[in-house]
């Protein structure tokens, strides 16, 4: 059966997780089922995010669940907390970290898909350290047109 156009419905806790060194992403819908036009993650966050970044061929939006985050994009800060939308369009340096003491939850959907295919790449069975996995992830830059040009903000 063509994944494309059909219909998804997953609950609570279900798609296909990957496990990064301070987030659980879970899958929820990817390329396959949009026709190349969206994908969405479903992020943990424990800490640190990415590196400071640019996507050069995707929008991202973020739409936090549960918990709080901060995100540089561009020039500005931006607390985002449950309820909050955040939408970077491609060519914007960001990055973003969890506030307090609980986990982050949210949404992260990347227009047109492909980059959700990066996560999949990045890790190896099992867990990573970060080191291995920033080693890893920065080889594979290029190959899903994002450019790495600072640290994590904490």
């Amino acid at each position: 059966m063509n994944p494309i156009n059909q219909n998804v419905v997953l609950g609570k806790g279900e798609g296909k997780i990957i496990t990064l060194p301070g987030h659980k992403i879970t899958h929820k819908v990817s390329g396959l089922n949009t026709n190349s036009a969206y994908s969405m993650l479903e992020v943990e966050l424990y800490g640190e995010g990415p590196p400071l970044h640019i996507h050069k061929t995707e929008d991202e939006s973020f739409y936090v669940l549960e918990g709080e985050i901060k995100l540089l994009v561009g020039e500005r800060n931006i607390r985002a907390t449950a309820g909050s939308l955040v939408f970077v369009p491609k060519g914007t340096i960001h990055t973003f970290s969890q506030i307090g003491d609980q986990p982050a939850k949210f949404l992260v959907t990347y227009s047109p898909s492909g980059f959700e295919k990066f996560f999949d790449e990045a890790v190896d069975l099992g867990e990573m350290d970060k080191e291995a996995y920033i080693i890893k992830a920065n080889a594979l830059a290029d190959k899903y047109n994002m450019e790495v040009v600072g640290p994590s903000i904490g």
